[in-house]
């Protein structure tokens, strides 16, 4: 059973699944119903709602656990920078689907590119419904994971829709944290 958190200050937040902001008052009840890649999703009285980690204290929340996830994909840090690249991606969550988007098959292509010596990183992804109004957010959310590596001058994080996603895409590990297999 999940545990009613009354926010502790205003915070903004991003609408799900339209990708609006909005602004959820101190007072607010919500449960949370997802806590990965370092955002919350949370369930309100008007809907679902994806909240940063940078807002978690209103939440009451305790980062140890993602700054530990922060830290293993930090280790890599002396690995090839595309290495890197797919780490972070592994930390970048659908707010509706508790597998990120490398292991529901959302990345089609990664590259890492010198470009007049700088190194930019080109990924294109997809998203599981053409509709969905999180698609900025959650490419945001990888551009700026990916922006977090040593070296890396620019990230490009692009979405497609060809070929469209279907569940045949999600790596065994995906099927069996949704427990299809």
């Amino acid at each position: 059973m999940q545990e009613e958190i009354t926010l502790t200050r205003d915070i903004d937040a991003i609408q799900i699944p339209s990708g609006d902001s909005v602004n959820l008052p101190a007072g607010t009840p919500v449960f949370i119903t997802q806590r990965l890649g370092g955002t919350f999703t949370v369930a309100t009285s008007a809907g679902l709602a994806r909240i940063s980690s940078q807002d978690a204290d209103a939440l009451g929340v305790d980062l140890e656990e993602e700054q530990e996830k922060q830290a293993a994909a930090d280790a890599l840090k002396d690995a090839p920078v595309e290495d890197q690249v797919w780490a972070q991606l592994k930390g970048v969550y659908d707010p509706e689907i508790p597998v990120d988007i490398v292991n529901l098959g959302l990345v089609y292509d990664c590259r890492v590119d010198d470009q007049d010596g700088r190194k930019v990183v080109e990924v294109k992804m997809t998203l599981t419904a053409p509709g969905c109004g999180m698609g900025p957010v959650i490419a945001a959310d990888a551009q700026a994971k990916i922006m977090t590596i040593e070296g890396v001058d620019d990230a490009r994080v692009e979405l497609v829709w060809d070929p469209a996603w279907n569940q045949d895409m999600i790596s065994e590990e995906g099927k069996m944290k949704l427990g299809m297999i």
